[in-house]
């Protein structure tokens, strides 16, 4: 049933490197007759690291030009690039920059990126002049990412997340990034999906997919209200981009087989 749905949608159907409990390229074996995209959910710590090798690198790139397959990449989680502090924003934007040396070879369809101002800090709770402060300093990490010209700035995909998307769009217009509209956490936090596809659509490089259960998301799906999908799925018919990646955001190989079921039922 999944090799059925690789290459019929207007879009490229994705899901992430980790379905499978293996590392990325037992993953990605896994998953290249199947899906058109994965995810390269990256991460580096002092504790632990899957940032691929060289070889790799290599191996990623020739499957992928065998089996029609495209990675994105999802910058590291713990970056702040709307930190206060001026030091974790360039350690921050160091660590995307070594992922993109690191990927570039890859030719990814997008990296998928977070804005954030630090652990556990509320930016729905900032007020009018905090979150004039927060654009200041974004605008100033994504200067400082740019001088490097490792990507244009439309492959950078800048996510929505847990806070009004308005706050940030003013500089991710900017600097001409794209989008990852994540229809996931626009339901899990109500925002209005129709609102964010009229606005944000054509920005969109990517799309993340995934349900909630019992108040927690990147469920299979299955368990994405049923209008939620159509709207998403007829919006994208409306407005085809067969270079749009459309990432089913789950993690295990039970979550793939119920969302492939879903997606089934719409070819």
């Amino acid at each position: 049933m999944s090799k059925e749905c690789k290459g019929r949608f207007p879009f490229r159907l994705g899901t992430t490197s980790y379905i499978i409990p293996d590392e990325i390229l037992p993953n990605i074996n896994y998953l290249k007759e199947k899906v058109d995209d994965v995810e390269l959910v990256l991460f580096e710590s002092d504790e632990m690291s899957n940032l691929p090798s060289k070889a790799d690198i290599a191996e990623l790139r020739a499957v992928g030009g065998d089996h029609d397959l495209t990675y994105s990449v999802h910058l590291p989680l713990d970056v702040y690039l709307a930190h206060e502090d001026e030091r974790v924003r360039r350690r921050s934007v160091e660590k995307c920059v070594r992922v993109v040396e690191l990927t570039r070879e890859l030719n990814p369809s997008a990296y998928v990126m977070h804005v954030e101002a630090g652990e556990g800090v509320d930016i729905n709770a900032f007020s009018d002049r905090e979150r004039q402060v927060l654009r200041e300093r974004l605008l100033s990490s994504f200067d400082l990412l740019y001088e490097y010209g490792l990507a244009a700035p439309e492959e950078f995909a800048v996510e929505t997340l847990n806070y009004p998307y308005e706050i940030i769009w003013p500089v991710v217009r900017q600097f001409g990034m794209s989008v990852t509209l994540d229809i996931g956490h626009l339901e899990l936090y109500g925002f209005p999906v129709r609102e964010h596809l009229d606005r944000y659509l054509e920005h969109a490089r990517v799309m993340h997919m995934h349900g909630i259960k019992k108040g927690k998301d990147h469920n299979s799906l299955a368990w994405m209200r049923q209008e939620t999908l159509e709207l998403v799925l007829g919006a994208l018919e409306q407005k085809p981009d067969r270079e749009r990646v459309f990432t089913m955001e789950i993690f295990t190989e039970r979550h793939l087989r119920e969302s492939f079921e879903v997606m089934q039922s719409y070819l």
